[in-house]
């Protein structure tokens, strides 16, 4: 990434599929000391997620569980186990360093998804370890994350059948 990125290369959080976020809160925020920023549950037409948002210093941590069997993350902790789902990477010109992805043969899993202080795109998986990467860019800085581009993510993946 740093060829497309230069030295500022940062990543903003990591996702983390649980099969239990209860339980996975009881390392993360009780015994490891992660301060929990958010919970919250989204829906999309088939996928459903739990999640917690962890701050992490520089970067957060996010957990997620799948809210039934055919939701994305539980197809993704079934194929692949639980463990590091994703890794987000800021950046600050998605459509240019997608271009460049894309012209250097990666494959994306998603349209660049537009929120109100989010911008986001996801690689296809890798097949190998299945592990996603994502793209993103806060505008105004604001932390967290939105439900629309969550919902907004659902359904792109949904159509698409990937996980």
């Amino acid at each position: 990434m740093k060829k497309y990125l230069g030295h500022n290369t940062r990543i903003d959080h990591i996702a983390i599929a649980v099969k239990d976020l209860d339980e996975a809160l009881l390392l993360y925020e009780y015994i490891l000391g992660f301060e929990l920023v958010n919970r919250r549950e989204v829906k999309g037409k088939i996928s459903g997620m739990k999640s917690a948002e962890l701050c992490a210093g520089g970067f957060s941590i996010v957990l997620i569980q799948g809210t039934d069997p055919e939701s994305q993350v539980s197809r993704y902790v079934d194929k692949y186990g639980p463990g590091v789902q994703h890794v987000a990477i800021d950046v600050d010109d998605i459509e240019g360093v997608t271009k460049k992805l894309k012209a250097s043969g990666l494959e994306f899993a998603t349209d660049i998804i537009r929120g109100e202080n989010l911008i986001q795109i996801f690689t296809q998986r890798d097949k190998n370890c299945g592990m996603m990467f994502e793209l993103i860019k806060r505008v105004k800085s604001v932390e967290g994350f939105e439900a629309d581009n969550i919902k907004n993510l659902f359904e792109q993946l949904e159509a698409s059948e990937t996980y």
